[in-house]
């Protein structure tokens, strides 16, 4: 497993080196790589070695508890290697050559908003995944098989449950807030930001979170993401906007979230399949708490808001937190989900979720998904899409195969909320320590509740752990109706 866990790493800094450093042209000859070390990294898992030596493992365990590393990593192996056998080492390698093309593909239609021109590779993206759904037949629906693959043991049913109740709240919240817009000013988030001061801006509010340079690095992206190659190797990625500041400062929030739940993992699991957290529900409960529960939070928002004030200038030098904390949680219904504000987030990912399984199911042509996209946004959202830049080319997820991630962004706003709610509970100090700039506390809490169990766990069976209980609903509401209360001087219940 150790051997597998290296060649996992070396395909994930074939993709990280893709979207940082390679040159456009080298992307056909990338594709072939990926595809090899794919299909190498599927035979040696898939083997029946490794399932003899997973039934050896088992027969040694003794009685170890369920929750020790050594009844986990049995656990887990046994898991993922029971779903990756029924999948032909051709397919995943065919898989993962059309994920890097299409992603390569993907920057060029996306920066021509040229749907049209990107048609041929998502259809085959999606005609390789029906491919792999038909591998398995012990799901209850096509999606499920996905889903499972980013939220282990999700499913589908679930999801739309916690989604309809999750819209039934939001709608109503903003109706009621889009009635007091006039209350909210969000003119100082937008001006000239030029790109050398928002670098010096976030290397400071990295190194806050625990932005550590002898084991970290940060580059630019076309689309934010992080990895991990260990827990002293991580990579995360960010984006600039002359005009608009939030872009790069809580895109790089929300990704150093994510490399802070990789630096956190036990080094006793590195090199195992333990290693790197497996649910993303998970992963992106720490990068929405990071993004919007801390950065967007009042008690940060007093000390970031004059260190942007002493970066830039200007009009900004006498901003205070209290007029970044209503800027940065003013809501309006807008076109991009990455810049999407908290209460509408939600409604961005149900889109995606909706379509990808129409999609999936072939009720949903390929060519009609502009269409459709453009309907449900106006739908959902009430606005007017101009053009598929700002569409359903804006993300990088369906081009590079990831098709089931989608719903794990607003699970994980979920699952932030609950955890934040039981953060509270154990650090009653926690809001006059961030208020104070230290985030020390938080992340520490987090990494004894958290990371450190790197795959040991499902969302589910970490949850009951912390909160003893599954993903909920009402305390992610509850949250985002006591800030708006603040926000728009409003009393939301």
């Amino acid at each position: 497993m150790a051997a597998l866990a290296d060649l996992k790493n070396v395909a994930q800094l074939l993709d990280w080196d893709q979207q940082t450093m390679m040159p456009p042209g080298g992307a056909p000859a990338r594709a072939e790589t990926v595809a090899t070390v794919q299909k190498i990294s599927h035979e040696m898992f898939v083997s029946d070695e490794t399932g003899r030596l997973i039934e050896a493992a088992a027969a040694r365990l003794d009685g170890a508890p369920a929750d020790s590393d050594e009844a986990s990593l049995v656990r887990v192996t046994t898991r993922q290697w029971d779903k990756a056998r029924r999948v032909p080492a051709q397919l995943a390698a065919d898989m993962a050559r059309a994920s890097s093309i299409g992603q390569q593909a993907w920057v060029a239609a996306r920066e021509a908003s040229d749907f049209a021109g990107f048609v041929p590779y998502l259809e085959r993206n999606f005609d390789l995944i029906r491919r792999y759904i038909d591998c398995f037949d012990s799901f209850d629906c096509a999606y499920d098989v996905l889903l499972d693959d980013y939220e282990p043991g999700g499913r589908t049913s679930e999801v739309a449950r916690l989604f309809d109740e999750l819209k039934g709240e939001l709608r109503p919240m903003i109706t009621e807030v889009e009635r007091h817009h006039d209350r909210v000013d969000d003119s100082p988030l937008y001006g000239d930001f030029p790109v050398d001061r928002q670098r010096q801006l976030v290397k400071w509010l990295l190194e806050q979170m625990g932005f550590d340079r002898a084991a970290w690095r940060i580059d630019d992206a076309v689309h934010p993401f992080a990895t991990g190659f260990s827990n002293h190797d991580v990579r995360i990625t960010t984006r600039w906007d002359e005009s608009f500041l939030p872009t790069s400062v809580y895109g790089a929030m929300h990704e150093c979230g994510h490399g802070l739940y990789e630096e956190g993992i036990a080094q006793s699991l590195q090199r195992t399949p333990l290693g790197h957290a497996e649910s993303l529900a998970l992963h992106e409960s720490q990068s929405r708490m990071w993004e919007n529960m801390v950065g967007r939070g009042r008690p940060f928002c007093g000390v970031l808001a004059p260190r942007i004030g002493d970066v830039f200038g200007g009009g900004l030098s006498a901003l205070d937190g209290d007029t970044l904390y209503r800027a940065v949680n003013r809501v309006a219904p807008s076109l991009i989900r990455v810049e999407a504000d908290e209460v509408t987030y939600g409604l961005h990912i149900i889109v995606r979720f909706e379509l990808e399984q129409e999609l999936v199911e072939g009720r949903l042509a390929i060519r009609d998904l502009p269409e459709a996209w453009n309907a449900r946004y106006k739908e959902y959202l009430g606005v007017e899409v101009p053009d598929d830049a700002h569409g359903v080319l804006q993300d990088v997820h369906w081009a590079a195969g990831l098709i089931g991630y989608f719903p794990t962004y607003a699970l994980g706003n979920l699952i932030a909320g609950q955890m934040f709610e039981r953060a509270h509970a154990d650090l009653p100090d926690l809001d006059a320590q961030l208020g104070a700039g230290d985030m020390h506390g938080l992340r520490e809490w987090l990494r004894e509740h958290v990371h450190r169990h790197g795959a040991k766990f499902s969302s589910s069976e970490l949850l009951d752990r912390l909160v003893s209980g599954p993903i909920a609903v009402g305390p992610f509401v509850d949250y985002l109706k006591a800030k708006l209360s603040q926000v728009y001087d409003l009393e939301l219940r």
